[in-house]
């Protein structure tokens, strides 16, 4: 698969919108505020930089046909490109979209929970940088990745260190406290993945750290 280029929105389409901006910058402040008031960092600098050594952990047992669902602004897509893997960023946002396309990669603007290419035959679904958390429902989230996944497939899991299990609503904010739409999002542990993971019928077969980051691959049709 592969992209045409594509220019970024311009900035007069992303001025309300502090992750868009921050795309658009290459780098922030970002922060994630959760409906209860707490702020989280978020690591836009690193999703618009070129994958770190923790992300080649990932890329590394990246399989041909790979869907990089919430690929933001495609630096895992783009590098597998590179490596002559046949990938598919996705992501709702339309700038991380174009941003995507633009660096050579392949990306739709869709959401994983719509009808996509190549269901029931992906060979690895990829849900690095917290993006687990994506509609707030880590288990339905995996139940759709089950779908999507081929015959031994695998579902390769950035987790938070931390022995969490959260759901929330939340808004991207920037380092001025200007704020953009609400979203649905969760944050979750290894364990909690694993026992999503399960119910999905997708049996964890990796557990590993690099960097201060933690991943989990999960793999389809595994029997215990």
């Amino acid at each position: 698969m592969s992209g045409s280029a594509a220019t970024a929105p311009p900035r007069t389409a992303v001025a309300d919108d502090p992750y868009a901006l921050a795309l658009l910058n290459g780098g922030g402040p970002l922060y994630v505020r959760r409906s209860g008031g707490e702020r989280l960092a978020v690591a836009v600098d690193r999703w618009c930089a070129a994958p770190d050594p923790a992300d080649e952990t990932l890329l590394e047992r990246c399989g041909d046909l790979t869907l990089d669902v919430g690929c933001g602004p495609g630096r895992l897509t783009s590098a597998l490109v590179r490596r002559g893997v046949l990938v598919l960023g996705l992501d709702i946002a339309p700038h991380a979209v174009a941003r995507t396309l633009a660096d050579g990669g392949a990306a739709l603007r869709r959401s994983v929970f719509d009808p996509l290419p190549a269901e029931g035959r992906w060979r690895t679904v990829l849900l690095a940088d917290g993006n687990i958390g994506i509609g707030g429902d880590p288990g339905r989230l995996l139940d759709r990745c089950e779908q999507l996944l081929g015959s031994s497939g695998e579902v390769l899991v950035e987790v938070e260190a931390e022995d969490i299990q959260e759901r929330f609503t939340a808004c991207f904010e920037d380092g001025e406290g200007a704020s953009g739409p609400v979203f649905d999002w969760a944050r979750a542990g290894a364990r909690a993945v694993r026992a999503w993971g399960e119910s999905a019928r997708l049996t964890t077969v990796r557990r590993w750290e690099r960097g201060g980051r933690h991943f989990l691959a999960l793999r389809k049709g595994v029997q215990r």
